[in-house]
């Protein structure tokens, strides 16, 4: 029996994006970003399989002076091409569930509808986040000097209309890259971890912990 003064209160916590890829599993990296241009902030961890790597987060930040969250799982094989994305969540009022899927023959699939005009492309890039630059950094592995275009699957905000987005990326050392998209139009130094997170991005992602 409770007292008049007593309650119970129970908290139900959703885990988003437990990883449920079958093998053995490393966890290889976690991150927090803070924005610089907008309130928010970022944590992913990576998470290496025995034939995939996987990217798990969450993203908190405003749009149009609207509060958003939005979680995402990306599936890359074992060369970081991109298989599986899912991104949920809420843009202000508006739930957001987006999935994602790539074939053998890079055509893409956005909640089960083909989207032609991205066919070909290897790496995803979510607008509203510094973690997909990790994808073609780790899939290029470029030497110092070298420097290679390629062409993403771009999920744009606010639309969040997937659109193909040539960029360039070059490696200037260990630690640095320098990314160019629009055809030169936006360019930025990013500095980089050993695990291919972006630490600096300027003016818009900065690592805290």
């Amino acid at each position: 029996m409770l007292l008049p003064t007593q309650f119970i209160c129970v908290i139900v916590v959703k885990v988003p994006y437990e990883t449920t890829t079958p093998g053995e599993i490393c966890l290889e990296d976690l991150i927090l970003w803070q924005r610089l241009d907008q309130p928010g902030h970022e944590a992913c961890r990576f998470v290496s399989h025995d034939e995939t790597q996987e990217l798990i987060g969450t993203a908190v930040f405003v749009e149009q002076q609207q509060p958003c969250r939005l979680d995402y799982g990306i599936v890359c094989d074992a060369h970081w091409q991109t298989l599986t994305a899912t991104i949920e969540g809420w843009i202000g009022h508006k739930p957001i569930v987006i999935s994602l899927r790539v074939d053998a023959q890079h055509r893409w699939h956005y909640n089960g509808q083909p989207i032609a005009d991205v066919t070909g492309c290897i790496d995803l890039d979510l607008n509203f986040s510094p973690v997909t630059n990790l994808l073609p950094i780790r899939r290029l592995n470029l030497a110092v000097g070298e420097a290679v275009q390629v062409r993403a699957a771009w999920l744009r905000m606010p639309t969040l209309r997937l659109e193909p987005l040539a960029q360039v990326y070059r490696r200037l050392t260990t630690t640095t890259y320098q990314y160019e998209s629009a055809g030169g139009t936006f360019v930025a130094q990013l500095q980089v971890n050993t695990s291919g997170f972006v630490t600096t991005y300027p003016d818009f992602w900065e690592q805290q912990a």
